[in-house]
Parts: structure tokens; sequence; C-alpha cells
């Protein structure tokens, strides 16, 4: 009997055992932390699209921004802003230091805000590149978004406004003249902190939350590639090689190295912008026409004129517009920054392509590589050898230009059609000529 009894005791304990563990497993609070720690761009707004993305998984009960950024480009922002918002799940910000300017509006778009010791959050004046306040207008634009986020949290509207325009009157909580940015306990007094910790966990225990789990989002590898690629800086040296692999294709063609590397670098420039939004398919379609202008211009139209010129334009276009987050050339949204960032960067790859160009094709003219596809021994006039594809008799002949020379085009001398250049002038279809030089595989002429 006292057997059957302890046998009973045990099995129940098991069962109660079991149970309890269920029932601290289905407790556990799983929570996602996403990191802000450097400046907001096409990067971190990137970063944050995914890790949202992630954090809407069943697995996940929360997320927490950890906040740690003095701002950044508005655009991506007012995107992280809008994710934030529609997030179904709760999500709260740790600002661990400081959330300046972008990084407050992203912090009143959260649910709940903490701070650490020695923190900051406000001052977000929209400024210059050089760090001067930009016009009123997109001034205008950020306090409307400002309010609109504070509402939609219930925070007090007109301080979020007072954080970036610094002609609104507070009373001693903000003058006139004085942009709006709270300390830790002074944003506590104001209701734009919930409490200070030190921690996430500290975040955690206040909320009554005894058992959780916590992971810290990363971007997969492929992601980082793409962060990677859309640095300003990564992308001026894709522009110097795209347009540096162009010219020395032309100039040697057959090898096939300098445009295979023109080709990679183009892909890794359009792709990261392509799959985060920023180049439209009309912007790439710029670029590749501005392509075909400058192959009509090489290969059809003999000299370089008017499509020569509109190809390069298209393409240098292309390349900033791709950079920007605009509808059809729609700026509205645009921080001013945004487009010098993406001129400079442009202009940065086109000098250094000049550069290379220049260094590069000293260089390339000496490797064993050259020496491998280009005849480089001298070829003596005494051994047999001349540089005339042409008769001498040809020499000191007059005729016409048989279509228009700029410079080079084609001639008519006894009613026989020549290849011709001039010396850089140019010279109109029917103008009478005068050749000067038969060397080379086309007459040098000059008008008459």
């Amino acid at each position: 009997m006292l057997r059957n009894i302890h046998f009973i005791l045990l099995f129940f304990g098991i069962i109660g055992n079991t149970f309890a563990q269920e029932d601290k497993t289905e407790t556990t609070t799983e929570v996602i932390v996403l990191e802000i720690k450097a400046e907001i761009d096409p990067r971190m707004s990137r970063y944050i699209e995914l890790a949202l993305e992630e954090a809407a998984k069943d697995q996940y009960d929360m997320a927490i921004i950890e906040m740690d950024t003095y701002g950044g480009l508005l655009t991506d922002a007012d995107k992280i802003v809008t994710a934030i918002l529609d997030f179904e799940k709760p999500i709260h910000v740790f600002i661990n230091k400081d959330a300046a300017s972008a990084g407050a509006l992203i912090s009143i778009g959260c649910d709940s805000i903490y701070m650490a010791p020695g923190s900051s959050i406000g001052a977000a004046t929209v400024v210059m590149g050089e760090g001067e306040a930009a016009p009123d207008k997109y001034q205008s634009y950020m306090r409307g978004i400002m309010r609109s986020t504070a509402e939609a949290k219930g925070r007090n509207p007109e301080i979020a406004e007072a954080m970036v325009d610094q002609t609104l009157d507070l009373d001693s909580l903000a003058p006139a003249g004085r942009v709006l940015t709270f300390s830790t306990s002074e944003a506590i007094q104001n209701g734009y902190c919930e409490a200070q910790v030190g921690t996430i966990k500290e975040i955690l225990d206040r909320q009554n939350i005894a058992s959780f789990s916590i992971t810290v989002f990363e971007l997969p590898w492929q992601d980082k590639i793409i962060a990677f690629f859309l640095n300003p800086f990564i992308s001026g040296i894709l522009i110097m090689v795209i347009v540096g692999g162009i010219y020395f294709e032309l100039q040697t063609p057959g090898i096939g190295f300098a445009l295979t590397a023109a080709i990679i670098a183009l892909v890794l420039y359009l792709v990261p912008y392509y799959l985060h939004g920023l180049a439209a398919n009309w912007e790439i379609l710029i670029f590749f026409l501005g392509i075909g202008l400058i192959g009509v211009e090489i290969f059809v139209i003999p000299g370089f004129g008017v499509a020569g010129v509109s190809g390069i334009l298209l393409i240098v276009s292309a390349l900033i517009l791709i950079m920007l987050d605009n509808v059809i050339f729609d700026f509205s949204k645009l921080q001013p920054g945004n487009l010098s960032v993406a001129m400079f960067t442009a202009f940065a790859g086109m000098v250094g392509s000049v550069v290379l160009i220049v260094f590069g094709g000293i260089k390339f003219a000496e490797s064993n590589m050259f020496k491998k596809v280009a005849l480089t021994n001298t070829q003596d006039k005494n051994e047999g050898y001349t540089s005339s594809f042409y008769s001498e008799s040809l020499l000191g002949k007059t005729g016409t230009a048989h279509t228009i020379l700029r410079p080079s085009g084609k001639i008519a001398i006894d009613n026989e059609i020549y290849d011709a250049y001039t010396r850089g002038n140019y010279i109109e279809q029917g103008n009478k000529i005068e050749v000067i030089s038969t060397e080379g595989t086309s007459l040098r002429v000059k008008k008459i």
C-alpha cells in the first residue's frame, strides 16, 4: 500500500514538473535588440527595415532599440519612424548617451523611452553640409513630422516642435532662441522618458518581465555587403572604376579586362541602391542611354560632338540621381546635404577616373600584360617598315570634304572616298581640302 502511494506521488511529481517547465517556456519573453549606433543613412535605414521584419516573426514578443547617434539624413529617419509606427508589437528605445536630431525623431516614435545616466535627447534642427541651419521649408517639414509623431505616441507635440524650432517660447522650459535638448532628468519630468536605466535588463525588470531571452539583430552576410556598397566613399571608387574601365576598353579594344572591371563595378554600384529603393528603373535607363550615345559618337558619328557630350551628361546625372531619394525629379523631401554628398561623390569618382586614366595608362603600358597584346618593338623605315597606309602620291592632292570632319570623317579625291582627319579644326561638308600627310590609316588634311 505504501509503495503504491509512493508511486502515485512520484507520478504526479513528474507530471507537475513537466507542466511547470512548459509554463516556464510559455512565459519567457523573447526580446530582439536593434542597434542604432551610427549615422542615420541608407545603410541604417535598410538595417532597421530588415530588423523589424525579423522582429515581426512570431518568435519575438517585443523590440528594443539601443540608441547612440548624433542624427543623419532626414529622409532615412522618416522611413525608419514610419516603419516603427506601423510595427504592431511593443517597441521601446534605450538612449545610451545621445539621441540627437534624427535620433530624437526615431526615439519619439517608440512606445516607451528609457535613458541612461548622462544621456540627452533633442536638437533636431535640420542642418546643411557645413553645419548651418537649412532653409525654413526643411525645418517646417521636420517640425511637422516631430509634432505628428509625438501626438501619435501621446507626448506633448509642442515640446517635440521646440526641439526643431528655436523661435518657439515655452517659458523656462525652452526660451526663444534656444533649440530644446533634454537631459535624462528633464526628459523624465516632461514625459519624454519613462525612467533612468543603466541596461536593457533594467527595462525588462521595470516591466515585471522575470524570464526573458535577448537576441541582438545582425545583418545577414549578403546584406552586410549591400550596406558596405551604400557607403558614398565606396560609391565614388566604383564610379572611378566604371568610367576608367570604359575609357581603357575603348582605347584598347579586345583585351576585355577593363570592360569586365567596369561591368563588375557597375553591378556593385547599381544593385545595392536598387534593392534599397533608391535606384529607379528610369534612372538606370538614363545611364544606359548615356552609354548608347557615347557608343554612337564613337562608332557611328565621326569626331566628338553633341551625342558624346550628351552621353557624358546623362551618365553623370544618372549616377547622381541613383544616390538620391527622389520621385521623377521631385526633391521636396530631400535634405540639402543629400544632393551635395551625391554630387561630390560623383565628382570625386570622375576626378579619380581621370587620375586612373593618366597614371594607370602609363603603368599599364609598362606592364607585361600590355607587352603580350601590343607591339612594343621598333619597326624602322630602313628595315622596310612604313607607317603609310596610302601612297605618297596622294600627298598634296586636293579634293572636297565628303562628310563633316570634326575632326575626322571622309573626303573625296578624284571620285574616290578616303578616311581623313584634320589637325583639330572642323571642316564642313563640301569644303575644299588638301592632303598634308599620308601616314597612318587616314589621310591628314587641311582646309584650303
